[in-house]
């Protein structure tokens, strides 16, 4: 495991998941773990208890400065001024043509401080695009490489959290202390479920996992690899970056809508999306359910509506709590209602599938 690509970069958990033998793959420049035990236990811990991921690849950026939310609004396509401090927000950063270079979550530390945690593949773009735009007055640091992280997802996290601290509310983030460790715990989650990502200096990581790994014990908790993280984001319709979400799709082509506030003042490529909106959608990203017993779908197979192509799909995987293929592609605007009936070329063999209510797994409340 030790004769990985020069180019991928590691986290300061690579030992820790090789003395638990986990099975590593290049993923987004970072040598990452895709499993420890299966992808399918894995989900099922999520599922149905709790389990820890490996997160430290994501980037974390702070932005401060007394023009910070004024600037900062006008490079998201969500509003800042709704933010009390302690609180976040799903957002976006698009390009000149409206286009996505990363979805992210931000958070509002102090009046003037904010902390934006962003896709691993994409922390360098982030950084240099904002630094591009960034006026004075305001302070762009990349404070990535002080961090490792891991998330802590699934029905039992909150019982486990319990046990550090007073839980944050959802969409909340807050000052935490594990084994006089300090930490930053924010509520969001990218698996359906309730759950919690703890923020940690970097030289503290293997302590920090081990911790948690203790603390989970009770509560049956596995370490996670990106095999259930892609598993459970996609029943949860959970865009990628990267696949979902390029720089030639638009927030309002992808269903993301809610997250862009276009009352408010101008923010990079407001006009486009306020155009697209006036005339109309082409095309719109779709959650599609096959039939039982479907063979597997994959990103890039071919979306049909009888023999005519109408898409194609940029995430696909069997699903383990819907005991059948799933996936998200972009199709034709008339062929986006739901219900419609379609189907998914799968290796030369056409399986029926049908566009479904986003999502396609919600956990009870």
């Amino acid at each position: 495991m030790d004769a990985a690509s020069p180019d991928l970069q590691r986290t300061p958990l690579y030992r820790a998941h090789l003395s638990l033998q986990a099975k590593m793959i290049g993923f987004g420049g970072w040598e990452m773990p895709v499993y420890y035990s299966s992808i399918l236990a894995e989900h099922q811990a999520v599922r149905e208890r709790v389990g820890m991921f490996d997160i430290s690849h994501m980037g974390e950026i702070e932005i401060s400065g007394h023009a910070a939310q004024e600037w900062l609004n006008s490079m998201l396509t969500n509003n800042l001024a709704r933010l009390t401090v302690g609180e976040g927000q799903y957002t976006l950063l698009l390009n000149n043509r409206g286009g996505v270079i990363d979805d992210l979550i931000v958070y509002r530390r102090a009046e003037e401080i904010y902390f934006l945690v962003v896709n691993a593949a994409k922390i360098a773009e982030d950084v240099s695009w904002l630094h591009e735009h960034g006026p004075e007055g305001v302070t762009v640091s990349d404070l990535s490489r002080l961090f490792a992280a891991v998330a802590v997802q699934g029905p039992k996290a909150a019982e486990l959290f319990n046990q550090i601290g007073e839980l944050p509310s959802r969409n909340h983030i807050a000052t935490f202390k594990l084994n006089q460790v300090p930490m930053l715990v924010a509520r969001t989650g990218y698996t359906g479920e309730d759950g919690f990502e703890a923020f940690f200096p970097a030289e503290t990581a293997t302590q920090i996992w081990s911790s948690f790994l203790d603390l989970g014990t009770s509560f049956g908790l596995l370490p996670c690899g990106l095999g259930a993280r892609d598993t459970l984001r996609i029943e949860a319709c959970y865009p990628l970056n990267g696949a979902d979400l390029t720089p030639e799709t638009t927030p309002l082509e992808a269903g993301l809508g809610t997250f862009v506030d276009l009352k408010k003042s101008d923010f990079v490529g407001r006009d486009v999306l306020i155009q697209q909106q006036a005339s109309g959608l082409r095309r719109r990203l779709v959650a599609l359910k096959l039939a039982p017993k479907s063979a597997p779908p994959r990103a890039h197979y071919t979306i049909y509506a009888q023999t005519e192509p109408v898409g194609e799909l940029t995430s696909g995987t069997q699903s383990p709590t819907l005991g059948t293929g799933i996936g998200l592609g972009y199709v034709g605007i008339e062929f986006a209602k739901l219900g419609q009936a379609l189907s998914i070329d799968v290796r030369g063999r056409k399986f029926p599938a049908t566009v479904e209510k986003k999502p396609l797994y919600k956990r009870a409340c």
